[in-house]
């Protein structure tokens, strides 16, 4: 059954009971719909990621609802105790501190759990960071996959650019500043550096900006700049016909010794340790893949 609010466009009509996933604006505060804006003033309770972020959207819109809090530390408890107010027929509104709630954000559990429940939970879309740098990114659209953010383990991270090296759609990833000039570099590494990507950050915000071009340029540039700050969508293109050949081809690890022991006469174990750094895996793991290849 459908709830009384899917269709709905009278603003004066009264919200009916259920969990309603209300976007919020990933920076510009004017980036809110009215029917969210309406849903979070008739709402009886506003469950947040962070009620200090929430409040200042709140204020600016002179919305009065009552707030409560729920993260990814509360999120097991807090679930069950608001799908015991939706079933007695609260109005609750889930918010996360920017863009939709459950893309890389809490929200999973709670609307799982209100399903399970058979408590209707009403989709409020509005601004999404991945969608918006994806639209404005100049590559193809038609076909796409986003994968909230990469690993921040080297090696678990590598394994992720690896499993994408051959894709024939865009790859989207959500980076902490800190770590995209690595995330770059292991890029130009393993898909090599004319893959077309993009870096958007702090989209919808007053410093928005979008570097896009071969990874090996858009690395170099950041390079030049020191500290990198802001909130990041990695965006890789698809592989094309004319890298195929350009491709750097993935040694193996007994190669890859050979070539270190030869290059710069230095012992194996001293190779296998400088694998294992490259790599982003332990000594010992090194080792077993060198001794599974002999």
């Amino acid at each position: 059954m459908k709830p009384a609010e899917a269709g709905a466009t009278d603003s004066s009509r009264i919200l009916a009971s259920g969990l309603y996933l209300v976007a919020t604006p990933i920076g510009n505060l004017e980036d809110i719909t009215l029917r969210a804006l309406r849903v979070l003033k008739q709402s009886d309770l506003i469950a947040c990621e962070d009620t200090r972020q929430t409040q200042k959207l709140l204020s600016h819109y002179g919305i009065a609802t009552r707030t409560t809090s729920y993260h990814e530390h509360n999120e097991m408890t807090r679930s069950a105790e608001l799908v015991l107010e939706l079933e007695q027929g609260a109005r609750i509104a889930l918010v996360t501190d920017a863009g939709m709630p459950g893309i890389s954000d809490p929200g999973f559990r709670l609307i799982s759990l209100a399903i399970r429940h058979h408590v209707p939970v009403v989709p409020i879309p509005g601004a999404s960071a991945f969608l918006s740098a994806l639209v404005a990114s100049g590559l193809p659209t038609d076909s796409f996959r986003f994968s909230g953010f990469l690993p921040a383990k080297r090696g678990q991270r590598r394994e992720v650019i690896e499993s994408v090296r051959e894709s024939a759609r865009t790859q989207l990833f959500y980076e902490a500043p800190h770590r995209v000039k690595e995330a770059l570099e292991d890029i130009v590494e393993i898909l090599g550096g004319q893959r077309q990507v993009v870096i958007a950050r702090e989209v919808t915000k007053i410093h928005e900006e979008f570097l896009r071009g071969p990874a090996e340029q858009v690395l170099e540039t950041l390079k030049a700049r020191g500290d990198i700050k802001g909130e990041i969508t990695l965006l890789v293109g698809k592989m094309e016909a004319t890298e195929q050949k350009a491709l750097p081809s993935r040694m193996s690890i007994r190669e890859r010794v050979e070539q270190i022991i030869a290059q710069e006469k230095v012992d194996e174990k001293a190779a296998l340790k400088r694998i294992a750094k490259e790599m982003g895996i332990s000594k010992s793991e090194a080792y077993r893949e060198l001794q599974r290849s002999k």
